[in-house]
């Protein structure tokens, strides 16, 4: 794969917890404007891999580059990296005591100095793209779970990411909200949105990914286009997790 398509390579990632080592030699090219989805039994590492991607966790060893510069010892620098990187928790983390207009205006005016008018703009057309133009008024609190994640991922859009990541944003979601964040996530995908996402949802993967990468204790088992993963060509121990997964 030439450098110019690969908007982040990882190459040999460590990560340890103390004597857990929770990512062992991760390799793995993500590529510009693709989706790739990151599947695997709990405790696999991809809720790390997602926060050592984010900067939010130190790395033990490895590299991580992205768009084009090296970003795994950036220590106080990692600031202005993360700008470019949207992160989206299970949990959505919006501010309680401020709108969903609120929440996505804070970070573009506080860190980018952008102008509050311009903002309130940006924010309202975000909302108009997570689908929810009407609720720009709410609190947190008087919106579904569904409705407060798509507030998130409007917030993380209003920093103008080069980059999406999603950590399994509808695991804390009832079952008929789950296909509206999903419906959200793929949007931006078709729209050629560099994205990440962590999640249970096989069908959504086979539906939006470009890519699939399944993990194992802290081990990428399979990293393939999403039409061999799920055509069969995927190791043994990727087709018995699906299999669990599908048939339970």
């Amino acid at each position: 794969m030439s450098a110019t398509q690969a908007m982040v390579r990882v190459r040999d990632l460590n990560k340890s917890f103390g004597d857990v080592h929770v990512l062992k030699d991760v390799s793995l090219d993500i590529e510009q404007g693709k989706t790739m989805v990151v599947i695997g039994p709990s405790g696999s590492g991809k809720s790390t891999l997602l926060r050592c991607l984010n900067l939010l966790e130190t790395i033990d060893s490895g590299t991580i580059e992205f768009d084009g510069q090296d970003i795994t010892h950036l220590g106080p620098q990692a600031f202005t990296a993360r700008r470019d990187i949207g992160m989206v928790f299970q949990n959505f983390e919006l501010f309680a005591h401020l709108t969903a207009l609120e929440n996505i205006v804070l970070a573009p005016v506080q860190v980018k100095g952008i102008a509050k008018a311009e903002s309130l703009a940006t924010a309202r057309a975000l909302l108009e793209k997570v689908r929810i133009p009407e609720k720009a008024d709410f609190y947190p609190d008087e919106l579904s779970g569904g409705q407060q994640q798509r507030v998130a991922i409007a917030r993380a859009l209003a920093m103008k990411p080069k980059m999406m990541l999603y950590d399994e944003p509808t695991s804390a979601l009832d079952p008929e909200m789950i296909k509206e964040v999903l419906d959200v996530i793929q949007d931006l995908s078709r729209d050629g949105m560099t994205s990440v996402v962590v999640t249970h949802e096989m069908a959504f993967a086979r539906r939006v990914a470009d890519q699939v990468v399944f993990m194992e204790a802290g081990r990428v088992i399979d990293f393939t286009s999403t039409s061999e993963f799920f055509g069969g060509t995927s190791s043994e121990r990727a087709k018995r997790f699906l299999d669990q997964i599908l048939h339970h």
